[in-house]
């Protein structure tokens, strides 16, 4: 882990807390942004937690440095913010970050996120996709770069119609009874899409979904 935080109290009690698991280390602290990416090129760790707000270069300009490093594509981002207020999130996630948390977040929940993204699983409840993700991400947005091509084309009607699912914020659970197969069939379509589209995690997965025109709020 990489904590990425301007406030020295918040990182060193999220580093008391992680450092207490067993099968989670802190390898390094950053106040910045740029801090943050120099770290991450220097320890190439598995997450990066990433506070938007920093004095500097801030979360949102070091995640697109970092998921746009082909020597740190092993690493994820695990972003920190005001949950579903903040339209920062959004960018963030264009960026490349794996997900979001709210800084308010419980001790445990803080950990079952850095557990999820560490599986490269998206940290993506279905009620935050539907509420954030939908509204923001196929926004026009001035600011942001065009959407990487994806070839859709690439995707056999399955792995689009499962995609398109996903995106709509509905779980591998939801996704499988409303098509009759199994979570695990599910997630084989999703892996697969993920894939040929190039993209690390269903979060990515769910942005090209949108910034393509698979799915439309």
């Amino acid at each position: 882990m990489l904590l990425a935080d301007d406030q020295t109290l918040l990182r060193q009690t999220f580093r008391l807390l992680i450092d207490s698991c067993a099968d989670m280390e802190v390898v390094g602290e950053a106040a910045d942004g740029a801090e943050a990416v120099g770290l991450a090129r220097a320890h190439r760790p598995d997450i990066v937690l990433m506070d938007i707000r920093m004095p500097g270069t801030d979360g949102l300009a070091a995640t697109e440095a970092i998921c746009g490093d082909p020597g740190l594509r092993a690493t994820r981002v695990l972003v920190l913010t005001t949950f579903q207020t903040d339209q920062h999130v959004a960018r963030a996630l264009r960026a490349g970050a794996s997900g979001f948390l709210g800084k308010d977040v419980s001790a445990d929940a803080l950990l079952d996120g850095i557990r999820t993204v560490a599986a490269s699983d998206a940290l993506l409840s279905p009620t935050a996709t539907r509420a954030l993700i939908a509204r923001f991400l196929a926004a026009p947005d001035p600011d942001a770069a065009p959407a990487l091509p994806a070839d859709l084309a690439s995707l056999t009607a399955r792995e689009r119609e499962v995609t398109a699912l996903a995106a709509q914020g509905r779980s591998d659970r939801e996704i499988a009874g409303e098509l009759s197969v199994s979570p695990l069939t599910v997630r084989t379509h999703l892996q697969r899409a993920k894939t040929k589209l190039g993209a690390r995690d269903r979060a990515q997965l769910v942005a090209l979904a949108y910034r393509t025109g698979l799915v439309r709020p």
